[in-house]
């Protein structure tokens, strides 16, 4: 009977480690999601911001080319020709 009694002490002294066992890492999850929720949030912002400087920096450039920097001559010609044809479909979605 003793011999009962010792292994029925082993297995609650083992379930007892693995629920304790569970609630850490139950709790690391949850921890690590949170953490993972913020990061992927700041990526978000991250990527926000860098969308925002790229308008920004073609913006600049087109301007830049504008101003009659010989390099870029071509490409503003391009880019004031796209916005022409842009214009001209505009126009002619309106008169329909």
């Amino acid at each position: 009977m003793s011999d009962v009694t010792h292994i029925v002490d082993s297995l609650e002294n083992r379930i007892s480690k693995l629920l304790h066992k569970y609630e850490a890492l139950k709790q690391a999850n949850l921890k690590l999601t949170q953490e993972l929720a913020i990061s992927e949030r700041a990526r978000a912002e991250q990527e926000k911001v860098v969308l925002e400087w790229e308008e920004k920096y073609n913006a600049l450039k087109l301007a830049n080319s504008m101003l009659g920097s010989s390099e870029t001559k071509t490409e503003a010609k391009l880019k004031i020709n796209t916005l022409i044809r842009e214009i001209d479909y505009c126009i002619a979605q309106l008169s329909e």
